[in-house]
Parts: structure tokens; sequence; C-alpha cells
């Protein structure tokens, strides 16, 4: 369990919420460490003198609980443990395992005095009844597979000298939790396997009740080769097509909707900077960890500058940036990284070329003052031209 205590970013969001109105939803990917971040909440509360009889936890996968996977079941079941003169604390894991279930946290809210944190493993927890019936008291929390930061505690390194080969160990194996603490590199490839099943099988093909999972995984597969690339759902059902897999565009947009809300991808919409709106085609797609690109598509098919981008996609999201493809007349800028009261421009190069201005140029043709940075794997290229930061990755991630 100690290996659980890095992840305080998350529990500290907890904690602040903690004896509020909102309901507290923890979404995320599968396997990202949400069940473990809701047990060290869990330890949390009972360290602060909170009676564990008045802390119920409970996980919709177990078989234990096979039986109240309705809310009507589960509301019987939990009154037979609670008092009304009594607070609680509902922690409830998997909670879309559960028909009905935004009416069963409605009823608990009303009938009981208690605090509610649920989490799932699908985006469309906060679509629909949830805001209906909760109208807007909720808060999300985010959680991502670990931060190379993280990994770095995970696997108690402390020896900054080697720091580009866990950066190399961080980008082979991925970084999903329980990879991470792996001691045995011989099976590491098997653990994502599974991973990457059980996200496929339980959080797309159940969902979107598929039955033959071999186009749905083509089309991973070709979503994975083409990190960074821009798509659209024509171009995609073309290329499967073509290579046997008949589809149409509306089959691959409902896939990839499904992909999405597992949140196995993420799609990064293009954003004309001069009209200050967001375009409606050729989006790019990133994976939400290298290892399963990986175990998807073979390591050897390795597009450094590709997997570069992921790594510096998905640690831009986790810094709670909202992400767009910049698009600027002919031109691209990688990233346009907005907040309320925040703009930065990224753009990612591999490598930078001897007295080349090719990726600061982009750059240096925004016609605003924000701050703009240039990320690269290249160590002797960094410092600053013209105003713009050179970064390298190791550093940005550790900032």
């Amino acid at each position: 369990m100690e290996t659980q205590l890095n992840r305080n970013i998350y529990l500290d969001k907890l904690i602040e919420f903690k004896d509020t109105d909102f309901i507290k939803v923890i979404t995320g990917v599968r396997r990202s460490g949400k069940s473990s971040i809701l047990r060290l909440f869990e330890k949390y509360l009972l360290s602060e003198n909170i009676d564990k009889s008045q802390i119920i936890f409970i996980n919709f996968e177990h078989p234990d609980f096979q039986n109240y996977l309705n809310d009507k079941s589960l509301y019987e079941y939990l009154l037979k443990y609670t008092e009304v003169s009594q607070r609680y604390y509902f922690l409830f894991d998997e909670i879309q395992e559960v028909n009905a279930w935004q009416k069963l946290i409605n009823g608990l809210r009303v009938k009981l005095d208690c605090d509610i944190y649920i989490t799932g493993s699908n985006a469309n927890l906060l679509s629909g009844e949830l805001s209906t019936y909760l109208s807007g008291r909720y808060v999300e929390i985010k959680v991502m597979p670990l931060s190379f930061k993280e990994f770095f505690v995970f696997k108690n390194y402390n020896d900054p000298t080697k720091v580009d080969m866990y950066y190399e160990e961080y980008i082979r194996n991925g970084s999903f939790p329980s990879v991470a603490l792996l001691n045995n590199e011989s099976i590491v490839d098997d653990v994502i396997k599974g991973i990457y099943n059980s996200i496929i099988l339980k959080d797309v093909m159940l969902r979107g009740n598929i039955k033959d999972g071999n186009l749905l995984e083509k089309l991973v597969a070709f979503i994975f080769d083409n990190i960074g690339n821009s798509v659209t759902s024509n171009s995609i059902a073309n290329t499967l097509s073509s290579n046997g897999f008949k589809t149409r565009n509306e089959t691959i947009d409902a896939y990839l909707q499904l992909l999405e809300s597992s949140f196995i991808i993420y799609k990064a919409k293009r954003f004309n900077i001069r009209g200050k709106e967001h375009l409606k085609s050729q989006h790019k797609y990133y994976c939400i960890d290298i290892g399963l690109r990986n175990v998807s598509i073979g390591r050897n098919r390795g597009n450094f500058g590709s997997i570069l981008e992921n790594i510096v996609y998905l640690e831009l999201i986790r810094r709670g940036y909202e992400v767009s493809v910049g698009k600027l007349d002919s031109l691209e800028i990688d990233f346009v990284c907005t907040k309320p009261n925040e703009t930065v421009y990224y753009q990612v190069a591999f490598d930078i070329p001897h007295n080349s201005n090719r990726e600061t140029s982009n750059l240096l043709k925004i016609p605003d003052s924000y701050k703009k940075v240039l990320i690269t794997a290249n160590r002797m290229a960094t410092g600053n031209i013209d105003g713009i930061e050179i970064i390298h990755i190791i550093d940005f991630l550790l900032k």
C-alpha cells in the first residue's frame, strides 16, 4: 500500500472537497489507479478518527455485489447498514456497473447525512442523467496513469545521472501503476496486454454491444500508428476498407466515440488561431499510454517524433490545460493550451537540426504575445531563441 502514497495530487483534491455538498466523481481509464486513490482516501478518513462503521466502500466489480447492481436492491442493502442519525462516507468504485445508479446517488443524498465519492471508467458517467439528477452538484477529478515525475517516485529511482535511462523505460513500458511496480521485465508485455484487453472488452465492446472485435482492434491499431496525424472518419474508413475491413464512416464515428469514452484515446480538435474558433474536421488522436501502443502495433514501429508528441500532449492534459492543435493559415502549431486566464503555445520536435529555424519560425508568426515553448529530445539544442524557450523533454516532464 505504501506505493500509493505518491499520488497525493489526487488525494489532496478529495481532501479539499471532503464534507462539501458536491458528489466527488473520479474518472479515468481502467487501471489508472482510481481504486487505490479511493482506498487511500479511506485510510485518510480513518486517520481523522472517522469510525469504520461510517465508511462504506463497495467495488461493484467484486462478485460479492453482483446481486446489488440496480438502484433499488442496492438502496435497500445500504439502508440495512445505515442510520438516519449518523453521518456516512460512501466510497463507490466502478459505479457505472449499477443500473440507474444516478437515482441511487440522488436518493442517498435526500435520505441520509452523507458524503459521496464515486469512480468510473467511462466518460459518459458525467453526461445525461447525472447532470439532471444532481443539477451540477458534482466535481470531477480526472485520474491518469503515472506522470514521469510520479513514475520516478514509484520506481524508487534516486540517481539523477540515470534519468535518461528511466525515461527510456517510461516510454518503453508505459505509465500504468501496476506495470511500473513490476520487477520482472519479462512479464511486462503480458500485463500491458491484460490491461488493453480489459479496456477493449469491458469498456468498449460490452458497452457498445460490439460482437466482432476485429474491426475495432484494426481501428485502435490505426489510431496508435497515426499519433499526431490529422485524420477524418472518411480517411480511416477508406484505409481500413482497402485493407479488407469494409466499414462506413458512421461505424468509425461510433467506435471512436466509444474509445474516447473509455479514455483509451483522446481527441485534439484543430483551432484556428486567427479566427479564435475550433474547426470541425481533421482532428488528431493521442493514446492514453505508450505501453498500450507498443503492445498493440509492436515495439519496432517506433516513430519517435510521434511518441514524443504523445508524451507532451498527455502531460499538458495532466496539468489541466484544454489542448488543441493550432492552425495558423497554412502552418500548424502542435498545441494551443488554454486555461481560464492563460494561453501557451507548444511546438514539439524530436530533433532540431543545426542552424534550422523551422520549428521556431511557426511560433514566431503567431500574432500575439502569449508564451511560446519548443520541446525537444535534443539536449544540445536547449536555450532561448528570439524569446522562445527551448526545453528538453525530461526537464519539461520534471518541471
